[in-house]
């Protein structure tokens, strides 16, 4: 069965960290883009941080730059997002999709990913 669960969603203080996993099973994630997208409430999803894993290429919206970082784990089979100096306006549900790369991208659209995960909250308090 092909799934991606998140883990590792929270209650923390601003200025805190976390540490999300997205796991895949039943496919390896070699040549794959992973996305993180959050959804807080009354908004859209929206993406925030992608990697390659074809070739190890990142990228993050401005608004979590230099503050969110996304790493891999091959042998596990796992995606991280490091978010560091949480601030209150990154609470929301994030979710971890994945599509096969193409074209070199490192991030694609909303509606291009094949696989997604249930999502885990993650909660900053003022």
């Amino acid at each position: 069965q092909v799934q991606l669960v998140e883990s590792g969603g929270g209650l923390v203080q601003a200025g805190g960290s976390l540490r999300l996993s997205c796991a895949a099973s039943g496919f390896t994630l070699d040549y794959y883009a992973i996305d993180w997208f959050r959804q807080a409430p009354g908004k859209e999803r929206e993406g925030v941080s992608c990697i390659s894993t074809s070739d190890g290429r990142t990228y993050s919206v401005d608004s979590v730059k230099g503050r969110f970082t996304m790493s891999r784990d091959s042998a596990k089979n796992t995606v991280y997002l490091q978010m560091n100096s949480l601030k209150p306006e990154d609470t929301a549900v994030y979710y971890c999709a994945a599509v096969p790369t193409r074209s070199g991208s490192v991030c694609y659209a909303f509606d291009e990913y094949d696989f997604w995960g249930q999502g885990t909250q993650v909660t900053v308090s003022s």
